[in-house]
């Protein structure tokens, strides 16, 4: 008779803000502080001064901020997913996959392995924006860098640090 050994039957925090109804709350959320630190960078950057009016800047920009930073989350989720699922074939002792599951803070590699998750999802965040979203809407290297990272650094996917405990305990 084969064992069939269950691990991690309740799902870490970061993998439910994937999942319906939950999903449309996360977003919401990523849509409303996305605009926040869109519309921040605006003023922050004085991009009126270089030809770019508001309500341009935004409705060209804020759909493609908004899907890139949730897809750069998703791949950053998936990573840890990855990580979590295959950790122990790869040989990362269970203590440290369940550690990034459950409580990173149990762990010191669980959150470095976290922490380059969400520096995966930031650096993404990063390159869409710099190289797709703001590539024609703002012309001056210097400033779309400096809007670029902004965005990533505010908006990264922060949340995979919580522990799960905290949720089901």
């Amino acid at each position: 008779m084969k064992q069939v050994k269950l691990y991690n039957v309740i799902f870490p925090f970061w993998f439910l803000l994937f999942f319906p109804p939950v999903i449309l709350v996360t977003l919401a959320g990523n849509f409303l502080i996305d605009s926040g630190v869109l519309l921040a960078c605006y003023f922050v950057y004085r991009l009126a001064d270089w030809q770019v009016e508001l309500k341009s800047f935004y409705k060209q920009s804020i759909l493609k901020v908004w899907f890139f930073g949730f897809l750069a989350d998703i791949i950053g989720a998936a990573f840890l997913f990855i990580t979590g699922i295959l950790g122990e074939r790869w040989g990362i002792p269970y203590e440290i996959s369940s550690a990034i599951n459950f409580d990173p803070f149990s762990h010191p590699l669980a959150v470095l392995i976290i922490i380059t998750a969400t520096l995966i999802s930031a650096l993404l965040i990063f390159w869409f924006n710099y190289r797709v979203t703001f590539k024609n809407l703002i012309k001056e290297q210097q400033l779309r860098f400096k809007a670029a990272v902004t965005i990533a650094l505010i908006t990264a996917p922060w949340t995979f640090l919580l522990p799960t405990k905290w949720f089901y305990y």
